[in-house]
């Protein structure tokens, strides 16, 4: 299978109804300040550079961020602040992430979500973190020259380590999140924990910008 072909089923999936029945609520009854825009409105596939070293994990679209503009981390808040931190560690070309039509690359870089919809209060139910776990190793399986997982925030992260025990025998293990702390994964990728970078993080100063630069620096040396 190509990355594409797994994008068009992604795109396609309607095996979630809470989530189903939320996307369309809200692309349908929008924020008012992008009232007269046409929302998205269905699963979030990932983008970036298809030979990446360094795969970049969210848990879930925002609603009015990757729900609205159809690319993960785009369009809102939490995606301002991450791409100024990329494009300061020569990640990405441009600081900014408008729109899919704005330009932007990423350099060595994939990002994408472990859960392809917005759910409701940002909390997936299990069964549909493990519905959506198979497009998510399919994705892992297509990027096979990733090296580094960053999950961003710890219900990613915990979402990774979720996928990696469902797919591997690890009941022995033990994986605790922390800014920077790093695990070796059964299939010799390296997970890193990294704070989301969502405004309530960034307000209360929890992260910063030379922060997660740090880190990202961090995940260049390893790959």
């Amino acid at each position: 299978m190509q990355l594409s072909e797994l994008e068009n089923k992604i795109i396609k999936c309607k095996k979630c109804p809470r989530l189903v029945k939320f996307r369309n609520k809200i692309a349908k009854e929008k924020r008012k300040q992008y009232i007269n825009e046409n929302y998205w409105g269905k699963p979030i596939t990932g983008f970036g550079n298809l030979n990446a070293k360094i795969l970049i994990v969210g848990l879930a679209p925002a609603a009015h961020g990757g729900n609205r503009t159809g690319r993960v981390f785009t369009g809102d808040k939490s995606s301002d602040f991450l791409y100024k931190c990329l494009f300061k560690a020569n990640i990405s070309n441009q600081s900014n992430s408008d729109n899919i039509h704005d330009g932007l690359r990423l350099q060595n870089t994939y990002i994408t979500t472990a859960l392809k919809c917005v759910p409701p209060g940002d909390k997936p139910h299990p069964l549909e973190l493990k519905t959506c776990f198979k497009y998510f190793k399919e994705e892992i399986n297509l990027l096979n020259k990733s090296r580094v997982i960053i999950a961003l925030g710890k219900i990613a992260f915990d979402a990774c380590v979720a996928f990696y025990k469902s797919q591997y025998n690890l009941t022995n293990q033990k994986y605790n999140f922390s800014h920077g702390i790093n695990y070796i994964l059964p299939d010799n990728k390296i997970l890193i924990g990294c704070y989301h970078p969502s405004p309530r993080n960034v307000n209360t100063k929890r992260i910063n910008i030379n922060k997660m630069v740090k880190l990202f620096n961090k995940a260049k040396t390893m790959i």
